[in-house]
């Protein structure tokens, strides 16, 4: 039996707008196409904020960004900072903490056997940390293709367990693809397998809709396929958002309601220039809806 290989997108533990005020929470829209409030993932400044953490997220805060997700959890600090110091940094520069990439993954016997118990009973003090930042999800960044059903099986009941912990303490649970969840496992494909067997009461879906649309698929055929699913959508392009002509985003946006979504997270695996220009293109980008 392979291993199934948890993948990590950092080091973690093992849109002329007119804006308005919804909630409290600044949001910005055209039309009524956007209401969710503007977030960021930190790995997209996984560099800079390596080096200049205030420095980083004062930037970010600046552009207009309003939530955050973070990337960079590990022996119950976030970027080598207690919770309470986390939340205090992030809520000083104007933004919100909303969500984390960190995950647990299973050994090779737990694959094999079904039994998780000793995984899952790790997440305790995990989630415990994750509130006290003042997260509301919690996602697993992903995870390999395994060789067989059945493996996979284990991991949507492992999903389901961990959802119910974490609802269980006010939080919410979830899974971001990447473009190989949409490869095949004994004929079928391991997305929509996944969608159709863990409990939407328990497992939310982060779809990454650059990497789905990599994959050759339709984000808003999924959103009308598995509706209310996607409470969470990573906004990606090949750099800059709009700028490959690649990702529909008119077309997602405008089925919003269908996906479930309640919020968008901006996400940058490279620049055309400067990091700091880059996500301020973005940022505007999205004010243009």
């Amino acid at each position: 039996m392979k291993k199934l290989q948890t993948l990590f997108i950092a080091p973690l533990l093992l849109v002329g707008a007119s804006c308005c005020h919804k909630d409290g929470a600044e949001c910005c829209k055209k039309g009524g196409t956007l209401e969710q409030p503007i977030g960021v993932q930190l790995y997209s400044l996984r560099h800079e904020i390596g080096k200049d953490f205030d420095g980083t997220i004062k930037l970010l805060g600046d552009i207009g960004y309003q939530t955050i997700q973070a990337a960079g959890y590990g022996d119950g600090k976030f970027y080598g900072k207690t919770p309470q110091e986390f939340k205090a940094a992030i809520e000083a520069v104007g933004m919100k903490v909303l969500s984390s990439h960190t995950f647990i993954g299973l050994e090779d016997k737990e694959v094999a056997s079904n039994d998780f118990s000793k995984s899952l009973a790790k997440w305790d003090a995990m989630i415990a940390a994750h509130k006290a930042a003042g997260m509301k999800y919690i996602v697993c960044a992903g995870i390999g293709v395994p060789d067989k059903l059945a493996e996979l099986q284990t991991y949507c009941d492992y999903f389901n367990a961990i959802g119910k912990k974490c609802k269980e303490q006010g939080l919410e649970f979830g899974y971001h693809n990447h473009s190989h969840e949409f490869r095949g496992v004994e004929g079928v494909t391991m997305y929509n397998y996944m969608l159709e067997h863990t409990d939407p009461a328990l497992v939310l879906f982060q779809m990454d809709v650059y990497w789905t649309v990599m994959a050759q698929k339709s984000p808003v055929e999924l959103f009308k396929q598995y509706p209310g699913r996607f409470k969470l959508l990573h906004i990606k392009d090949h750099k800059e958002l709009g700028q490959s002509g690649m990702v529909g985003f008119d077309a997602i946006f405008k089925n919003l309601e269908v996906a479930g979504t309640k919020d968008f997270i901006v996400e940058i695996e490279a620049f055309t220039n400067t990091p700091a220009e880059g996500m301020k293109a973005c940022f505007d980008y999205l004010k243009s809806y």
